[in-house]
């Protein structure tokens, strides 16, 4: 975290807009589209599989990914950037900007916000990282709010403490199809596994503090399960910020996206489709789907 005396340090003195870049780690699972539109930036994390090392997003697609579990039976590792890594992005993305402001996943589920946060030491208060206290798209939403606010004139250290006093607004969870990927990955047990599948049981997801936890157990044929996941969280979230939502997804029919699709759009401006990337897919697994967005 920045000493709060020094967050005032990159604010202007003669009051022009600063110019601030918005970058994140690649488990924000945003499309390239999204990269352009509001000029961010990505840093890869690593995806391990054998012996080679690939660049989350870069060297490997998502369907690659679930081809190599399904030939080997079992899961890549995922490795975090370390603090070297992260200053040399650093440097060259907050090169002709006033200030850079990172996220990265969450600080309970990945080492990353730790190395990014000591690389941001070597900015002398120029380089703020962000622990989303989430993951995938729902880094992605502050992400544009912190652009958004940066349009509105407000300082790197305003919009810092901006996003931290909205991070517990974010509602990020999932429905997943199988406890298969959750088991290789050590999250559950075999038992649980098979009694889940045997049954067909489908785990809601949610983000909760910054960590992963079953929010709600859904039962039956997985499209109509999904069906039911959008409505709950729907209802479960009735005070939502009505700005932006993420419909996000590992793999999924088309058909059903749009469906949910459908659903959805009356209740937001803007709604942006976007697939999990490498990482986040080889922990939670083929046909798992999530919408995220900021409640008020």
């Amino acid at each position: 975290m920045f000493d709060k005396k020094k967050l005032k340090l990159y604010t202007k003195a003669n009051g022009d807009k600063m110019k601030i870049k918005i970058t994140a780690d690649s488990t924000c699972d945003i499309n390239e589209e999204i990269v352009k539109k509001y000029n961010f930036s990505l840093m890869p994390l690593n995806i391990i599989f054998e012996d080679n090392i690939y660049r989350d997003g870069i060297d490997i697609t998502t369907d690659e990914i679930f081809g190599l579990v399904k030939k080997y039976n079992k899961l890549p590792r995922t490795s975090a950037n370390n603090p070297v890594e992260y200053e040399e992005f650093f440097k060259k993305e907050v090169e002709g900007y006033d200030a850079l402001i990172h996220f990265s996943l969450s600080s309970k589920i990945s080492s990353s916000n730790q190395n990014a946060s000591l690389a941001a030491e070597e900015f002398k208060g120029k380089v703020f990282a962000v622990d989303s206290a989430s993951l995938s798209t729902g880094i992605a939403l502050q992400m544009i709010y912190a652009h958004n606010l940066a349009e509105q004139g407000l300082s790197a250290s305003e919009i810092y403490e901006k996003i931290n006093e909205r991070r517990d607004k974010i509602q990020a969870s999932f429905v997943i199809e199988t406890l298969t990927y959750l088991y290789k990955g050590g999250r559950c047990s075999r038992l649980a596994m098979f009694g889940a599948n045997l049954l067909k049981i489908r785990p809601v997801i949610a983000l909760k503090d910054g960590k992963m936890d079953v929010d709600k157990k859904l039962r039956g044929r997985y499209d109509d399960v999904v069906m039911e996941y959008v409505e709950y969280t729907l209802e479960k979230h009735s005070d939502r910020d009505n700005t932006c939502c993420f419909l996000t997804y590992s793999s999924l029919d088309d058909k059903l996206v749009e469906k949910i699709k459908e659903r959805i759009s009356p209740l937001f401006d803007k709604i942006y489709i976007t697939r999990a990337g490498t990482t986040v897919a080889s922990h939670c697994g083929p046909n798992t789907i999530g919408i995220l967005f900021y409640n008020n």
